[in-house]
């Protein structure tokens, strides 16, 4: 059976993280992983989650299967901070947990699919390399709208604008509600505003994926695409990732939630939603669940954790500046106050696919080829040998 399979590429970023590993040169710099690094180049557990975890240890006391749909005390909070406290028992919405924000996004496709077998999604041009595979390979078709000009390295929001007002009504549309992926750029609150409008305008279906909240401005802040859209559209899918702001990258934590027009219709689309689990994993894991939910509802941990959060926040916007300043001393002919500009972990850097081989060969800074970085590889004592190794390759 198996003799009729090919062997497939490896994927892009698993491929650079297997390259950067087998690197021996001490002075080697990853920007290419997408995870939150310190400024020592770890991915620490936070300081909230271990004394969450250290409770769990203490007072859990099973490990009984979760429903498909997972904790609803967990669900409720995520719901909280995606929608704001006043969503709580909103009977409009269903909240169930998933494994991480790719779980997420897989039953969401699915679900459309059942919804509508013949449904289109508009995704933004560029977006995240593993939306494609997720809601395509799903079966889902694609389609795309514009967002990035190389040219300027800016938003193109315009363009973007007028192609949305061609979409056809009923069809959906995925947003990055902040810290777009691989970007970094963001609409302004007022872009959103118009977008919200246009949305609403349109009747098209909304598709938040909202992964890095917190990591732009703040908490509220991030969520306002969702916030914006709530009273207003009849139908919206948000995807939610705990990856990031809770650093439980290998614990899977997200959520997916459902605004349906009615309570009826809401309670038809959760027996859908959970069927697909049931027919994919059943079941949750609960443990990363189960951390995120004592932390919300524990005064003291959710204000460390909101603490931490800003501080890796202020990090990665420091990070930037610093490159564009070591920058602007050692490449002065070129601009670079675009990666200030932008939200979150990525950026585009601004290079040729044949620049970036030459800082992995020649230098051993790594990227992936379209030349988006990961801010987080930047630190005080890497940043002055990474701009010089990107002015030697300008």
């Amino acid at each position: 059976m198996f003799e009729s399979l090919d062997a497939l590429a490896a994927d892009a970023i698993l491929k650079l993280i297997a390259e950067h590993q087998q690197d021996t040169r001490a002075h080697k710099v990853d920007l290419g992983v997408g995870v939150y690094r310190d400024q020592h180049g770890r991915t620490p557990v936070l300081s909230s989650v271990k004394k969450a975890e250290r409770y769990l240890v203490e007072h859990q006391d099973t490990k009984a299967y979760l429903g498909s749909g997972g904790d609803p005390v967990f669900n409720d909070q995520m719901q909280r901070i995606t929608f704001g406290d006043a969503s709580s028992g909103n009977d409009r919405i269903t909240t169930l947990q998933t494994p991480g924000g790719s779980g997420s996004l897989r039953i969401a496709a699915g679900l459309l699919l059942r919804a509508r077998p013949d449904c289109r999604v508009w995704i933004s041009d560029p977006s995240w390399n593993n939306h494609v595979p997720l809601l395509g390979g799903a079966g889902l078709r694609l389609e795309k709208y514009p967002y990035y000009d190389a040219a300027t390295r800016g938003l193109r929001f315009d363009d973007m604008m007028a192609k949305l007002a061609t979409v056809p009504a009923g069809d959906v549309v995925l947003m990055h509600a902040c810290c777009h992926n691989p970007t970094g750029l963001d609409p302004s609150p007022e872009q959103w505003r118009q977008v919200a409008d246009l949305v609403v305008e349109r009747n098209l279906v909304p598709f938040v994926d909202i992964a890095y909240q917190g990591f732009a401005t703040g908490l509220d802040e991030d969520a306002l695409p969702v916030r914006l859209l709530e009273d207003r559209v009849p139908e919206m899918l948000v995807s939610s990732s705990c990856s990031k702001n809770f650093g439980l990258y290998r614990d899977r934590v997200g959520v997916l939630s459902l605004l349906s027009a009615d309570a009826k219709t809401n309670t038809a689309v959760r027996s859908q939603a959970y069927q697909i689990v049931r027919t994919m994993y059943s079941v949750p894991p609960d443990h990363g669940c189960a951390v995120v939910s004592h932390i919300l509802r524990d005064k003291a941990l959710r204000a460390e954790w909101i603490g931490e959060l800003a501080e890796m926040r202020g990090r990665l916007k420091a990070m930037r500046r610093l490159l564009v300043d070591a920058l602007g001393q050692h490449a002065p002919g070129h601009d670079f106050s675009h990666v200030i500009g932008a939200n979150g972990m990525f950026s585009f850097l601004g290079v040729s696919p044949e620049q970036v081989q030459r800082l992995k060969s020649d230098y051993a800074v790594y990227m992936v080829d379209s030349g988006r970085i990961n801010v987080a590889g930047i630190t005080p004592g890497n940043v002055e040998y990474l701009a010089k190794s990107i002015a030697a390759v300008l």
